[in-house]
């Protein structure tokens, strides 16, 4: 995943003076954020709160699902801010809503907050609480 983007100088950071500020070949001279490591960072983070909560409980349905989602998707939003967004694609512009500053990632990313606080926040099915389809 990440570690190779890394590894392979794929998907780099904005230019940045802070101290871990890496140069990539084809990136130019100056330091940029290494996002690929920031993203990796906060996937394992994540990895270790989902194991920590549910390693000895079984979630109920969909709870699983729904934290990844959600962690996934603040994490993606958080670091597309010091990623550099991919050349082809750049910045979404929402001119409807006067909103130039979002990257493509960040816009995928709200779709993917949603559905997991969704399934977050929805009751699973019980005896108690059976959902009829249709």
């Amino acid at each position: 995943g990440r570690i190779g983007n890394f590894i392979n100088a794929e998907l780099w950071g904005k230019v940045t003076d802070v101290p871990w500020g890496v140069v990539f070949p084809n990136g130019g001279t100056l330091p940029r954020h290494p996002s690929q490591l920031y993203e990796a960072l906060l996937e394992g983070l994540l990895l270790f709160v989902i194991i920590l909560l549910y390693a000895r409980k079984k979630p109920p349905a969909g709870r699983l699902s729904g934290l990844f989602l959600l962690g996934y998707a603040i994490a993606r939003f958080v670091v597309e801010f010091v990623r550099v967004p991919d050349a082809h694609i750049g910045y979404t512009k929402l001119q409807w809503l006067h909103i130039d500053w979002l990257t493509r990632g960040q816009l995928l990313s709200l779709p993917m907050a949603i559905i997991g606080l969704y399934l977050l926040m929805r009751k699973p099915l019980t005896r108690d609480n059976p959902r009829k389809f249709g």
